[in-house]
């Protein structure tokens, strides 16, 4: 959307918000079209002004709240509305988890055609500066008179002049003014577009995509900042395999924990890791209690990036196969096995998940139980290539899309032959409309 408007926005007749949208945006109804609402929520009377105009629905921003409602809070952060990295803070934190779980219960109806027998109860952790990884953007602003370090705009390719961030940790949010100072000092700030954030548990590291070389004077500042600050630079010339440490060199590695199963997780700045290490604990503590691995048996983590869910569950004496679409991953995986003394109950594969064929599938063997985590484009080649005669008993489906989450179930229930057993969601990303969720499916033995 451009700064400019050639005309002010036409602002609507009154509308009264019936829900909310997976996006978290108030839905309503006007003149026979949908009218999906910005900042709008569920029982509040608003106008609005449109965006987009489509023949069967409008995109629509909140011009004034008429009638509040109850869950409706003043937002934390003085960035909210103008910054596009979160769209829910003007709703109360347990509000937020109902229209998740209403947003999963929908898409398992809609899509899946499908009913869990047990809602989960939903699994929630802290609503601020949880966010461990981030990627923000660096551009230099001439009217400004500076560099931007921040996220984008909302609806916009503008990077957000921030002060500061309220879902970064507080050490993280406080550097974003000061990165932008230093970015504008060093001589390719004009080649620099972005900063990849990783927090780990004893160390904090700032990723650099630099796309020219730095001078012998930009390495000094980045060092003198780096001690100042207490992080770690690494540098990126081209694709995240290029990435490498900086300074300092003798910075303690790059880890997470999972305490109750004595599961230590070094990993690259680059490499994938949930981006809430305090829910990502609860998550993997849930997801193996639903799962309910047994010593002896044979287990299957598909989509296991670098070993999250897999060591975990090799530490219940259970044998583990992890297979993953990335290479590097796999090879990641089986370092923090062997890391953690369990190189002899796990074994890592690297196979394309998303082109699974029934011969592929069976080649694997059979498996006692499933863990299945794949990206938001879910896991239908997988599940479409479950054969009776390897069919596991029990799955256990991790899903940061519920719509994706929705069809997959849909073919596990309706031509698989299994039953939705319990279904909830995670609140991994609290502040944003973004939903996680958990489901569980059994399927009866087979008859003698």
């Amino acid at each position: 959307m451009s700064r400019k408007s050639a005309q002010p926005p036409v602002v609507m007749p009154p509308v009264v918000v019936e829900s909310i949208d997976q996006e978290g945006r108030g839905i309503a109804h006007a003149e026979g079209k949908v009218i999906f609402i910005e900042g709008a929520i569920t029982g509040e009377r608003v106008t609005y002004s449109s965006y987009r105009k489509k023949p069967s629905f409008e995109n629509a921003q909140v011009s004034a709240i008429l009638r509040p409602s109850f869950m409706r809070v003043q937002p934390k952060c003085i960035h909210f509305g103008m910054c596009g990295g979160c769209s829910m803070q003007h709703l109360d934190a347990m509000a937020q988890v109902s229209v998740k779980q209403r947003i999963l219960e929908d898409n398992l109806e809609r899509i899946g055609k499908v009913e869990p027998e047990i809602l989960l109860r939903p699994i929630q952790g802290m609503a601020w500066a949880y966010r461990q990884r981030a990627r923000l953007s660096v551009r230099r602003v001439d009217k400004k008179g500076k560099t931007l370090v921040g996220f984008h705009e909302k609806r916009s390719s503008f990077v957000a002049d921030l002060s500061r961030c309220e879902i970064l940790p507080p050490k993280i949010s406080a550097l974003i003014p000061l990165l932008s100072e230093l970015m504008e000092g060093l001589s390719i700030s004009a080649r620099l577009p972005q900063i990849e954030v990783a927090c780990g548990d004893r160390v904090d590291v700032l990723v650099l995509r630099i796309m020219e070389p730095l001078t012998a004077q930009d390495e000094a500042a980045l060092r003198a900042f780096a001690d100042a600050h207490d992080i770690q630079f690494w540098l990126q010339p081209k694709g995240p395999e290029t990435c490498y440490p900086f300074h300092p060199l003798d910075a303690p590695p790059l880890t997470y924990s999972l305490p109750e199963f004595g599961v230590e997780m070094p990993f690259a700045p680059t490499e994938f890791t949930q981006v809430n290490h305090q829910l990502n604990r609860v998550m993997v503590q849930r997801t193996l209690r639903l799962l309910d691995p047994q010593p002896g048996e044979r287990i299957a983590d598909f989509f296991c990036g670098l070993g999250n869910f897999t060591l975990p569950i090799a530490k219940s004496g259970a044998t583990v196969l992890g297979i993953e679409g990335s290479e590097a991953l796999v090879r990641r995986a089986g370092q923090n096995a062997a890391h953690n003394g369990l190189g002899g109950r796990v074994a890592f594969r690297a196979m394309n998940l998303f082109e699974m064929d029934e011969a592929g599938l069976q080649a694997l063997g059979r498996f006692d139980r499933w863990l299945i985590d794949p990206p938001r484009d879910g896991a239908i080649e997988l599940v479409k290539a479950i054969t009776p005669e390897i069919a596991p008993r029990h799955i256990v489906y991790v899903s940061c899309n519920p719509a994706t989450l929705a069809r997959d179930a849909a073919v596990l229930v309706h031509t698989q032959g299994y039953t939705l057993k319990a279904a909830g969601v995670m609140n991994m990303f609290p502040q944003t409309s973004h939903v996680e969720s958990l489901a569980v499916f059994e399927r009866p033995p087979a008859e003698a």
